[in-house]
């Protein structure tokens, strides 16, 4: 295995990641900014307040995004297992 062989698994690996990552990350910043927004209007200084609906909106993007994050997953892992199998000859 030659480094552009390396580069090119790392690279394919942390666009993966960040792929996979991207809709709850997305998620939870959209929900952090609302409740930042309410509590700056309503005056709430309330911490356990922000916890809650980010945890509910990570849980939804799961159940929305669930399937295709895992259709992701699946199609890199047998790309790395067909390169593993392919230098190991």
């Amino acid at each position: 295995m030659d480094t552009s062989q390396i580069m090119y698994l790392a690279r394919h690996t942390l666009e993966t990641a960040l792929l996979l990552a991207a809709p709850i990350l997305i998620a939870c910043i959209v929900s952090g900014v609302g409740i930042s927004l309410f509590q700056t209007m309503t005056s709430l200084k309330d911490m356990t307040l922000t916890m809650v609906p980010k945890l509910v909106a990570v849980g939804v993007t799961a159940l929305f995004f669930g399937n295709w994050m895992m259709q992701v997953l699946l199609k890199f892992t047998n790309e790395i297992f067909n390169q593993i199998q392919t230098y190991g000859h």
